[in-house]
């Protein structure tokens, strides 16, 4: 009863995560559309002290919309803030890190393979290294650097891909690259929490009262359009990595550091496309160099051939050197009945042994050789080609046993 209930706790924070997420992100795009849509407006609105306007149709209706060089002649007594869909989305993102990865399945967080951590300092490493990597960007974004953006830009993408490579080594794939994610996000939130909204108050004060705004005002702006730059151009990347739990080819892979910094890289350059198309240039160039990019990506993380150590019945081993003398001889049902036996079916049951799931994972069932068959191509994904199952290897499976499934896989395609 107690993982039944721990998984509604899931899927409703993670459900809530998505649509706050939305609306965040949906804001930040609309915005940037917005501004690099604005035209020059008639004689009569400048002197009124827009800067720019737009009009729009939508659900059924015209919208005209006008941004102003500094701000109206008198405040509105409605004025809407777009800061809660950030809030909101830092807060359920990490009350789901907390319940899937600190308080669920220590598989998804620690493999005993890299470190053996306890929970709790699995825990420390986690929350330490969000802690240091925001603070580290606040003290850059405040000092000389920020003046450089495309400096300051090349700087911030290093410290992620050290993040990134540094966690990989201590947590299981999947922790890793959450953690990523979750530098990232909070990043992005203490953008709007530390620098816009501040910057956004002043101006709003300045104009309250009916002045002109100053020359500290002048620099909190341009910092905030400075951290708004960088949460436009880490959207992309977070989305990736707030579903890239759902593909185990990319955390699980040997080197999945460098496949999410390619990622990371990849989209960013490919954002960089639609910000100058909003702008008025259009340079297809950028999407050319990102899809081949991602081709480039997609080759060089293919799955090996089939390892040919080959485990038979007797328990010797055969490699590639023997193969001449004998071929191996062709795995048995009852082998492989044993291998799932031994290290798939407490997870992956009609009614799980495990304690730590309630159905199958992903609703994959392997009690029968038919089972297996009809899920072959993404067991050997995940067992074979990736190592990421099982969950941790908390079961020990060795490559051996791995290379005795793949073989099983490949005769019964």
């Amino acid at each position: 009863m107690l993982v039944y209930l721990s998984e509604w706790l899931s899927l409703i924070i993670r459900w809530f995560h998505v649509i706050a997420g939305v609306a965040w992100i949906g804001a930040s795009f609309y915005f940037v559309w917005l501004d690099n849509n604005l035209r020059e407006p008639p004689a009569w609105k400048k002197q009124k002290g827009i800067k720019g306007d737009l009009w729009a149709i939508h659900g059924g209706g015209f919208y005209e919309v006008a941004k102003y060089e500094v701000g109206p002649e008198q405040m509105p007594s409605d004025l809407h803030w777009f800061k809660w869909e950030a809030y909101s989305t830092l807060l359920s993102g990490l009350a789901l890190l907390a319940v899937v990865y600190y308080m669920g399945n220590p598989g998804y967080l620690i493999d005993p393979s890299k470190v053996a951590l306890s929970g709790a300092g699995a825990v420390a490493i986690g929350v330490g290294t969000l802690v240091a990597v925001v603070a580290l960007y606040e003290a850059l974004i405040r000092s000389p650097l920020a003046r450089n953006g495309m400096a300051f830009g090349v700087v911030l993408y290093l410290i992620l891909v050290a993040v990134a490579f540094g966690l990989y080594q201590v947590f299981a794939g999947r922790g890793a690259y959450i953690h990523v994610g979750a530098v990232i996000g909070t990043i992005m939130v203490g953008n709007v929490f530390l620098g816009i909204v501040p910057a956004q108050r002043a101006l709003v004060n300045a104009v309250a009262r009916g002045e002109k705004p100053g020359e500290e005002v002048v620099m909190l702006a341009q910092r905030a359009m400075l951290r708004s730059r960088h949460n436009n151009y880490l959207t992309l990347p977070v989305l990736f990595i707030m579903i890239s739990n759902h593909y185990p080819m990319f955390y699980a892979h040997a080197h999945g550091w460098l496949a999410l910094a390619a990622i990371g890289a990849i989209t960013a350059y490919a954002r960089h496309f639609f910000n100058l198309r909003n702008q008025g240039q259009f340079k297809p160039s950028i999407l050319v160099v990102s899809a081949l990019a991602t081709v480039a990506l997609i080759w060089a993380m293919a799955p090996s051939a089939p390892s040919t150590v080959a485990t038979h019945s007797h328990g010797t081993a055969q490699t590639d050197g023997d193969s001449a003398a004998a071929a191996p001889s062709p795995v048995t049902g009852a082998e492989i009945s044993q291998l799932l036996a031994t290290h798939c079916q407490a997870c992956h049951a009609a009614k799980p042994t495990s304690p730590a799931f309630q159905a199958p994972p992903a609703g994959i069932i392997l009690d029968s050789l038919e089972h297996l068959k009809q899920h072959g191509d993404k067991v050997y994904q995940a067992a074979v080609a990736t190592h990421y199952m099982p969950l941790g290897n908390m079961s020990g499976m060795s490559d051996e046993e791995r290379s005795l499934l793949g073989r099983w896989l490949q005769e019964n395609r």
